[in-house]
């Protein structure tokens, strides 16, 4: 028969140590993948900055076919 072990148990979420190395090569990884997400990031914003521009093209647009409308109005 196998004696029980006294105490409280391990806990699963006590940190393990790990070498310099080891978390040398986790945080060259980590910077890696931030560097991918800033990118595509980055790319996102330029694709909504065109159309946003374009958005603002089409108000003024509309501005100027209301205001041609207002004046028409007005001499017809």
């Amino acid at each position: 028969m196998t004696a029980k072990k006294r105490g409280r148990p391990k806990n699963p979420d006590t940190p393990v140590r790990i070498t310099t190395k080891d978390l040398l090569a986790k945080l060259e990884r980590h910077e890696a993948e931030c560097g991918i997400r800033l990118k595509n990031i980055e790319e996102r914003l330029d694709e909504g900055s065109k159309r946003f521009i374009r958005l603002e093209q089409y108000i003024w647009g509309l501005y100027a076919a209301i205001f041609v409308s207002a004046i028409a109005g007005k001499l017809l």
